[in-house]
């Protein structure tokens, strides 16, 4: 939200820089996130001052350019050539001296001293284009004889320099949606913080007796809860032309293009006070009535910039008394607004229900100044004052007359909130022994109304423009963020609780454990909106578009549903570091996803209709690291995947020979294995199929694992250290190539081993698989290596042989291996 320094000056007087004054609204919790300098005139004229033409001659060399002498109050004239054809002696001008720098668009350029077909010029008289104070080119400015020469410019034009503040506004914060509304929080800073300044005061002085009662507009609320109070005036004679200077900068400023006179007050107004208004043609306005009211479904409208769209049953309209003529409280119709042409002007100030303005908003997709307000909770006892400060500045600015009486229709009046608390609450809160008359200077200063009642409590008549402050805690947030949060010390004393010291759900400590050990690894933690993309559950196979689970209201069409996939997330991730150039990746998120029960029974049992599981995921994709000149990287690849995710399994101590394999095709994956136990999916990992991938942009190989967490906090195992002293005897190492049938799995091997192998079989791995033309067709060869020990003695011939031999047959009678 954009803020001016100036017009915030003219609701109190205060000496602060803008900077100072940005470090007080900050501390007071509207967040200045940047100054900037604005300026009405691009340069603000400096270098730019007033001449006085002393003498004026025809250049020898041309039949065109002038010599001229210029007093510009120094000690001596400036020697000017000038091409204008209506320069002459005596003229009070505008001179550009040496060093200036004159813009045109986006281009500049600076004056310096030169020579002109022979002749010294130092500056030059100026046009009124050249410097930005209006649009003729004919001649040179000629200013009034009462022009002071040496004066500059900007002094003499009345230009000031102006600095914008961006403020990051809280949505909960509606109060301080105008300039206003900002200018109340500085004042409160400022007179708790003993900073001198003036009373804070709005313009109050308006005479809204009518000249003539020539012309009333009835008004009538159909809906009274989506509009609950609606103001209006009529106003005849109206002249729409060019806003002055003055109201031109104060919206070009905040970065609103001025329109007409009467469009413009209505912008002024909202941003002043925070009120949106809308100006109709009162001529266009049927029947003479205003209706408020909702339309059937489907109902045609014409908006403003000449789109059709169709109404809900939904919408609340600004109607006549045929038609309707706008969307209440978002956008104007075709024929709802001024043009050059309109003599007579209604005016509407309106408190519309927030909730029913953002529905419409978000259903439409139209995004205005008006809603923005609305939706978060205008005043609904300012509409009254907006009226008559809008007709005060179109009595001035558009020569308006007042044609009828207030029309104020507020069949139900919004009761302000009383809020309790004593000083004893407040204190105990914030933390900080406060007075009596700190509380209620503050409470006063921010507007609203204090009655003591007794010693020690409060009793606080919240005005409606704070619809966040509902509770008692609410006021203590109030008076905590204006009395100053840095003025709070912080305790030299701290408590604890011993018995919490260092207790960890164990979900948690496992979730560290696997975390630490996937970091120390090259793995980077992700964190994921748990919001995307409705629409991937019908791109991809893998998902139901039955089970998606969609917001009513979303942020965008890119945040409009609940995912049911964590690897989705993690994809786009990938996508996002590879456009960035950052290609060799190793990422991991602890999240969820939510699936929509489509069989539950009850539709407002939201435990079964919805169901939500915590997911590990796990993606790597490109190289271990960048190539160096003396190591080319490998790719990481399935293999390493499995690798880290077994090395999880074991971190969690669970209980990995009681796992099932198989390898049924999955859509999102090329190849895949996932791990069962007790029918329950542990973890399923492979290759994304590259058609996925081309969803996102990626191009090359991404390998992914998922880990259902509640399976594996289940079955994990309590971690036990146990102490071996290191074996003194030699390992012995023993390597057999048993070929067998394709549909073999390592797995399958290694199980054999570990059962047949006994307590000297120590470790079985896996160096080689062949497949060729060397072996028969339809098989493949395992080369493995075994470990044999003994704790207490060195292994003998005899001994060793036992073993391999028991192996062998093991692997002969269970699986039909043979030695190669």
């Amino acid at each position: 939200m954009k803020i001016s320094y100036q017009w915030l000056s003219q609701y109190f007087h205060f000496d602060l820089s803008p900077e100072e004054a940005a470090k007080y609204l900050t501390s007071s919790g509207l967040e200045v996130e940047g100054i900037e300098l604005y300026q009405s005139i691009r340069g603000g004229l400096r270098g730019l001052v007033i001449g006085e033409v002393l003498t004026c001659e025809p250049h020898p060399d041309s039949d065109h350019l002038h010599l001229t002498t210029v007093n510009v109050g120094g000690d001596t004239p400036l020697n000017v050539v000038c091409g204008a054809p209506n320069v002459a002696a005596g003229q009070k001008v505008i001179v550009a001296t040496i060093g200036t720098t004159l813009y045109n668009g986006d281009e500049s350029f600076t004056i310096k001293k030169s020579k002109i077909r022979g002749a010294v010029s130092e500056g030059m008289i100026c046009a009124e284009d050249e410097i930005g104070v209006g649009t003729s080119h004919d001649g040179i400015m000629v200013l009034e004889e009462s022009a002071v020469p040496g004066t500059p410019a900007a002094d003499y034009f009345k230009i000031e320099d102006d600095y914008i503040f961006e403020i990051g506004l809280t949505p909960n914060r509606s109060d301080a949606i105008s300039h206003y509304g900002v200018a109340r929080d500085l004042y409160a800073m400022l007179k708790t913080n003993n900073i001198p300044c003036s009373p804070l005061l709005l313009p109050n002085n308006f005479n809204m007796t009518p000249i003539a009662k020539t012309r009333k507009i009835d008004i009538v609320i159909d809906n009274r809860t989506a509009c609950p109070r609606y103001t209006g005036l009529t106003l005849g004679n109206v002249k729409v032309k060019e806003s002055p200077e003055w109201l031109k900068t104060r919206l070009r400023s905040i970065g609103v293009r001025p329109v007409n006179n009467v469009v413009d007050i209505t912008q002024f107004v909202m941003f002043e006070i925070g009120q949106p208004m809308h100006a109709f043609d009162a001529d266009k306005i049927k029947g003479d009535k205003v209706v408020i009211k909702n339309l059937p479904e489907g109902t045609p409208f014409v908006t403003l910039d000449g789109n059709e769209i169709k109404l809900s049953a939904d919408d609340l309209m600004i109607c006549n008394a045929e038609e309707p003529m706008c969307i209440a409280g978002v956008y104007g119709g075709l024929d709802s607004g001024i043009t050059e042409n309109t003599c007579n002007v209604f005016l509407e100030s309106a408190y519309f229900n927030p909730v029913s303005v953002r529905k419409t908003s978000k259903r439409h997709n139209l995004k205005t100044d008006a809603a923005f307000r609305f939706e978060r909770g205008c005043d609904p006892d300012i509409t009254p004052y907006a009226i008559k400060r809008a007709a005060q500045l179109l009595t001035e600015l558009a020569d308006a007359m007042i044609t009828s009486e207030i029309v104020d229709v507020y069949p139900t009046p919004i009761e302000h909130k009383k809020i309790t608390i004593s000083l004893d609450e407040i204190n105990r809160l914030a933390g900080k022994e406060l007075n009596k008359h700190t509380v209620s200077s503050i409470l006063l200063a921010l507007g609203m109304e204090v009655e003591a009642c007794g010693e020690e409590t409060f009793v606080v008549d919240v005005p409606l423009f704070r619809a966040d402050v509902t509770r008692p805690v609410d006021l203590v947030e109030e008076i905590l963020r204006i009395y100053g949060y840095n003025n709070i010390e912080i305790p030299t004393d701290m408590t604890y609780d011993l018995s919490s010291v260092g207790v960890a759900a164990p979900s948690r400590r496992l979730k560290n454990i696997i975390s630490t050990y996937l970091a120390d690894n090259g793995f980077f933690e992700v964190m994921n909106n748990s919001l995307t993309k409705a629409a991937y559950a019908e791109k991809f196979d893998f998902l139901n578009a039955d089970e998606t689970i969609k917001l009513l209201n979303p942020l965008s069409s890119d945040l409009n549903a609940l995912r049911q996939s964590v690897m989705i997330s993690g994809l786009e991730n990938i996508a996002h570091n590879l456009k960035n150039k950052t290609t060799n990746l190793r990422l991991f998120e602890f999240g969820k996803h939510y699936i929509k029960n489509t069989e539950a029974k009850r539709e407002d049992d939201v435990t079964t209709r919805f169901k939500e599981e915590t997911k590990l995921s796990l993606f790597v994709t490109g190289k271990f690291h960048d190539d160096i000149w003396n190591d080319r990287a490998t790719e990481m690849d399935f293999f390493y995947l499995k690798n880290i995710v077994f090395n999880i399994l074991k971190k969690a101590n669970y209980p990995i020979h009681t796992l099932t394999s198989t390898c049924e095709p999955a859509s999102q994956f090329i190849d895949h294995i996932a791990y069962q136990c007790n029918g329950q999916t542990l973890v399923q990992m492979g290759q994304l199929h590259p058609r996925m991938l081309k969803e996102f942009d990626i191009k090359k190989p991404v390998f992914y694992a998922e880990i259902d967490l509640a399976t594996l906090y289940c079955a994990c195992g309590q971690s036990s250290i146990c102490f071996t002293a290191i074996p003194v005897h030699p390992a012995v190492k023993r390597d057999l190539a048993l070929v067998v049938d394709k549909n073999i799995s390592y797995e399958m091997l290694e199980a054999i081993a570990t059962k047949f192998g006994g307590k000297l079989l120590k470790s079985v791995s896996l160096f080689d698989v062949y497949e060729g033309d060397k072996i028969e067709s339809g098989k493949k060869s395992y080369a493995l290596n075994f470990v044999l020990q003994h704790a207490e003695k060195t292994l003998t011939d005899e001994e060793i042989n036992k073993v391999m031999n028991k192996l062998i047959a093991a692997f002969e009678r269970e699986v039909g291996a043979k030695l190669r």
